[in-house]
């Protein structure tokens, strides 16, 4: 999910972009893979990419399989289309809201609990965003990162999900004006994955003040 509620610097757009194709560079054969960008309103959400990695032709044996045909259908639905997105990416203007929480719930509800889903395989979300929740019903502008007040806010109740089973990571944009520092922010966003039940693996600083 990228959050394009707000514009970033050229520097940082350049390390998105990189990490945007090594994240797509890690999609096994089999792999499902959907790009999102984040809206204003929460739950809006904009499909950038949708489609599974079929594999390429060294994927398929040459006695069973055909991997001209495979390369091709490769090439088709998952290598063409993901060639250029990532100078597709959208650099966001100012907006009244960034509910990135709410985002996060529309792709757990939609896609991680739909019957598509198998129960055992690997689920991840990735967030390229400067992680400051900012809605009606919780701002980190108005509270800062005292948890509690985050616990007793109507987000929580409203946007709380189940990450049960769901790897997270955040390419992390920092922010020149934000009323709090960088690592407190990370332990803000760590807390909240682990007490939805979800795994944080990592955050990645993105280069470049904004």
């Amino acid at each position: 999910m990228i959050d394009a509620t707000d514009p970033i610097s050229p520097i940082t757009m350049a390390d998105l972009k990189n990490e945007f194709r090594k994240t797509i560079g890690r999609v096994e054969p089999g792999g499902y893979l959907k790009i999102l960008t984040l809206g204003a309103r929460p739950g809006d959400l904009t499909v950038m990419f949708d489609g599974c990695n079929p594999g390429d032709g060294s994927t398929v044996d040459s006695w069973t399989n055909n991997p001209s045909r495979r390369q091709k259908k490769w090439e088709d639905a998952f290598e063409d289309p993901l060639t250029n997105l990532a100078d597709q990416i959208p650099n966001g203007e100012s907006t009244s809201q960034s509910p990135i929480m709410a985002g996060i719930q529309k792709i757990k509800l939609s896609l991680f609990d739909s019957s598509l889903a198998k129960e055992k395989t690997a689920k991840r979300i990735i967030v390229a965003s400067d992680m400051i929740e900012h809605t009606a019903l919780y701002s980190q502008y108005r509270s800062g990162l005292d948890y509690q007040k985050y616990l007793d806010s109507a987000a929580d109740r409203t946007y709380g999900t189940s990450l049960d089973g769901v790897g997270f990571t955040i390419l992390y944009v920092d922010r020149a004006k934000k009323p709090f520092g960088s690592f407190e922010h990370a332990e803000f966003w760590t807390r909240w994955v682990q007490s939805h039940h979800g795994d944080f693996e990592k955050l990645v600083g993105l280069e470049g003040l904004n």
